[in-house]
């Protein structure tokens, strides 16, 4: 029987993806490109990203963080400082179809691989610069980090008008949020190139990007150029918008149509509120999303967590208990569609994942354990037309490495 290419039964299938970022943002977004079926190949330092040291680890250079970044992606160690090594990803970017980098530009051009170099030699590469700060700004080249980007894009500042401190969220926000807009931006161009033959040249900056996120509901009166109002979204901001707490936890509430919060103010017992001016349709409701939001929580205080869960099924009113963290591997629904997937190493060492929460009918793209340091070296060479001579001159002088001469030095940062 003949077997079914992969460029038809992934949706990516027979695309080339260079990846030359590190640490989350560049990472994140080639991942999602690698569950959708793209070859994506992982290029390193000799030091490896900073990830496969950051959390615990069962095998050395497969820390959790790298672990939750890498998956579906082979790796391939070059060393740039090297001419030799330059010349080996000079081979790798005219077969790609796309090459994404985390690296000020100017140090890409000091390299000979900027986007006018790689562009003009393959002129079907889609070339994404992911970076802190768009070009020709006044940020222009500065570096940036998740928090960084938290604090100027307005995050923290959300935080510290619903608490009264700037925090930063409990999650890397900026570099995942980032990251689905690099994959995005790397899909439409490919999408593009299909019609055209043609690639282009992609800048995906971070504080643009994360303040658009922001401004998207908390633009809110700044959007009226001749009666300018406040910033921020007052629904979203208020201190009252929070889980619940009940009689004997908390729960996670939402009333929102008209329908929603009638039928709850009359299953409450409050008929007066169903008929309260100041709640009767969502504008008079934004308007006093604080007073609402505290009736509400006095309300939901005198019942237990089932008793509101019962009673938000029948009326249909959207409402949820609180997962942990640790609580998801064993909820019901995450559990019933397969979303946890077990994994054994070549090691032996096994392992659980997430898949690509994504299911399509015509592609599928079982995840795979993420490369250990190196591990693809001379496969890759060899698909991009190097001999083995070439390959072993490469790895006796440490332009590359594959997964035997290369180590992790904890003590190190990648180049």
């Amino acid at each position: 029987m003949t077997a079914t290419p992969l460029s038809q039964t992934r949706a990516l299938g027979g695309v080339r993806v260079l990846d030359l970022s590190s640490v989350v943002f560049g990472p994140y977004a080639s991942q999602i490109l690698a569950d959708y079926g793209a070859d994506v190949v992982k290029v390193e330092a000799p030091a490896g990203d900073s990830t496969r040291r950051t959390g615990p680890a069962q095998e050395p250079g497969l820390a959790a963080i790298f672990l939750g970044l890498n998956r579906n992606k082979r790796s391939i160690v070059l060393d740039l400082k090297q001419p030799s090594a330059r010349e080996a990803l000079l081979a790798l970017a005219d077969q790609a179809d796309v090459l994404m980098h985390s690296m000020r530009p100017a140090k890409m051009e000091a390299l000979g691989l900027g986007p006018e170099t790689l562009c003009a030699r393959n002129p079907r590469l889609v070339y994404a610069g992911l970076y802190g700060f768009g070009a020709g700004g006044a940020y222009d080249g500065r570096p940036a980090y998740d928090d960084i980007i938290q604090g100027l894009s307005g995050l923290a500042d959300l935080v510290d008008r619903q608490t009264g401190t700037p925090r930063y969220l409990p999650t890397v926000a900026a570099d995942k949020t980032c990251g689905l807009v690099a994959a995005h931006a790397i899909l439409a161009a490919l999408f593009q190139r299909e019609r055209t033959g043609r690639g282009q040249q992609l800048e995906v900056p971070m504080f643009e990007s994360m303040a658009s996120f922001a401004l998207v509901e908390h633009y809110y009166g700044r959007h009226l150029r001749d009666e300018p109002g406040e910033a921020g979204y007052p629904r979203a901001l208020t201190p009252n918008r929070r889980p619940c707490r009940t009689a004997d936890g908390h729960i996670c509430l939402m009333p929102y149509t008209d329908a929603h919060w009638r039928g709850f103010f009359i299953a409450a017992g409050r008929p007066d509120l169903a008929e309260d001016p100041r709640f009767a349709d969502i504008s008079a409701r934004t308007r006093n999303i604080e007073a609402l939001y505290e009736l509400q929580a006095g309300i939901v205080a005198a019942h237990d967590t089932a008793y509101w869960l019962a009673l938000c099924e029948r009326l249909e009113i959207p409402a949820a208990r609180i997962n942990r963290l640790q609580d998801l591997e064993n909820d019901p629904h995450l559990q019933s569609v397969d979303f946890f997937v077990p994994l054994e190493s070549a090691c032996g060492s096994r392992y659980r994942f997430v898949r690509n929460p994504v299911r399509m009918q015509h592609s599928q793209v079982p995840p795979a354990m993420p490369p250990r340091l190196g591990e693809h070296t001379r496969e890759v060479l060899r698909q991009a037309g190097l001999d083995d001579a070439r390959i072993d001159a490469l790895l006796e002088t440490g332009a590359a490495r594959d997964a035997l001469s290369a180590t992790l030095d904890d003590s190190k940062e990648p180049a």
